[in-house]
């Protein structure tokens, strides 16, 4: 390959895609095309394409072609969480909260200041918690239907760095782990930053296509399986008792470590037994408190095999020795006087509110979702492109998540995540109808 002509062409094809010659949404020549209109192989070409596609300026889609992206769109959006702009409508992140919580943490703190303990909370805590408080949250897993002693407890500073605890303990730069098509984004920024590899696992309507996993446990070595087999992310289903413990089969079988993240499993009332519970000699269980209370109180937990407690234990006082102590100290107290069951069967209620609004809008739309989910996933008509609808939503101060963010494939689908609790009850309906109306007009021409 000749390198400064490979160079040449990339450059200028990026300027003159920064300067406008080719617009947004521009469908570009096929790889072939490109190859013969230059006179370079087919590889070069193809190398000329990802290159662009990683410096953000055109995406390949596949079945539709290679586009150029719409360069206005925010670095990370969908990914980084910023300061949303005052009067934004965020589609993006969920940050469900009822109206009572203000005062509930007032009346909390000011209970919290009156308990007889309070200097222990300004010195040095243990790193995985304290005792006591380790004692509150195995009681609170037991009423899920977990089986836990508090000495397979980690406290954690939210399910993120419980996952990050987990991977940085367990797994080594280079180390293979199995992940669905679309994952949380948090595992794949996760992922990057340990330099693991991800392998993409396709999924059917109910979940993980298991025969796909088990071919590329049998194809390659595979060290890990992440999972969200309660409200997956972002797509909503739920495993069946049947999927579970094939997946657990599968995990045994090929001797990986089951990575099972329960951010949202408070949502589904009486799902199946968690995987911890079916196989917890080789499952790390991790969740958090910030979608069940509030998002700024950063709690989570770790529920591990005794035999890894003592790996998990050095990560988290390498990372940050140990929780907040007054924030853990606020959990416990309300998961001992019953706020966050009660928090929790109220946010069911708000989510399914919530989707009902959302099938109202979207009824004509093909979508998938779980009835107590707080987000949906979108497909959009072949004539959409999705960056140029995330802008022109942008511009009416409203902010939706593209799927690139969920994303473990080298091809983007064609759709969109709304996230649904952010935004007033009150307001969501007509946000909604205002992203469909955009729908329609890139699609049909029908104004908004």
């Amino acid at each position: 390959m000749n390198t400064s002509r490979y160079k040449n062409i990339l450059d200028r094809l990026a300027e003159e895609i920064r300067t406008g010659k080719y617009l947004p949404g521009h469908k570009l020549i096929t790889h072939r095309q490109l190859a013969l209109q230059e006179g370079i192989a087919l590889v070069t070409a193809s190398r000329v394409y990802a290159e662009l596609e990683k410096m953000g300026l055109i995406s390949s889609e596949i079945g539709r072609g290679t586009f150029v992206k719409e360069t206005r769109v925010p670095l990370g959006h969908g990914i980084d969480q910023t300061s949303t702009l005052e009067g934004m409508q965020d589609l993006n992140f969920n940050s469900p909260l009822l109206n009572k919580q203000s005062k509930m943490l007032r009346d909390a703190l000011r209970k919290l200041s009156h308990s007889g303990n309070l200097e222990s909370l300004l010195d040095y805590q243990p790193h995985a918690g304290r005792k006591h408080e380790k004692e509150i949250i195995k009681d609170y897993l037991i009423e899920k239907g977990l089986s836990a002693d508090a000495e397979q407890i980690l406290i954690v500073n939210g399910a993120q760095h419980g996952l990050a605890v987990s991977v940085m303990s367990l797994l080594k730069a280079g180390d293979i782990v199995a992940v669905d098509a679309l994952t949380y984004p948090g595992f794949k920024v996760l992922a990057e930053v340990q330099g693991l590899e991800l392998i993409a696992i396709p999924y059917t309507k109910e979940g993980t296509d298991l025969k796909a996993l088990e071919q590329v446990c049998h194809d390659r070595h595979v060290r890990a399986v992440y999972c969200m087999p309660t409200l997956h992310n972002p797509l909503g289903w739920v495993m069946s008792l049947e999927q579970r413990e094939k997946l657990i089969a599968i995990a045994r079988k090929h001797e990986l470590i089951i990575l099972e993240d329960a951010a949202y499993s408070f949502l589904v009332e009486n799902p199946p037994p968690a995987i911890a519970t079916l196989a917890p000699d080789i499952t790390l269980y991790v969740s958090g408190f910030s979608k069940s209370i509030a998002t700024g109180l950063r709690v989570g937990l770790i529920l591990s095999p005794l035999k890894w407690v003592p790996l998990l234990q050095r990560t988290i006082r390498a990372t940050t020795w140990n929780t907040a102590a007054l924030l853990t100290a606020l959990t416990c107290q309300w998961i001992e006087d019953g706020s966050i069951s009660m928090l929790e069967r109220e946010k069911r209620q708000d989510a399914m509110a919530r989707q009902k609004l959302a099938r109202k809008v979207f009824y004509d739309m093909d979508y998938s979702s779980h009835d107590n989910a707080y987000f949906l996933w979108l497909p959009l008509p072949e004539e959409v492109r999705t960056d140029q609808l995330i802008v022109s939503l942008l511009e009416q101060n409203i902010s939706i998540s593209g799927a690139e963010p969920y994303v473990t494939t080298g091809h983007i689908p064609h759709a969109i995540r709304l996230a649904l609790a952010s935004i007033p009850f009150a307001s969501l309906e007509e946000t909604l109808i205002k992203v469909k109306a955009n729908i329609e007009y890139r699609a049909y021409g029908k104004g908004p």
